[in-house]
């Protein structure tokens, strides 16, 4: 169990000390970019699902038929 401890309390003062830690309006700035990326990607999925989901229905459909 201290070997556990000894490596947290560590991995924490490795992040204090020797980590470069990115400035406030950079963090700001990646965020709003990953956000806006995320959001594309959503409406691209869901895109593609309901072309698929029409072209399924009429493949089905036209079978029927």
């Amino acid at each position: 169990m201290t070997k556990v401890v000894n490596y947290i309390s560590e991995a924490f003062e490795e992040l204090k000390s020797n980590v470069t830690w990115p400035e406030w309006a950079e963090v700001q700035r990646l965020t709003i970019v990953v956000a806006l990326f995320s959001v594309l990607f959503a409406i691209a999925t869901w895109g593609v699902d309901e072309v698929f989901a029409k072209s399924l229905a009429g493949f089905f459909s036209w079978l029927k038929a």
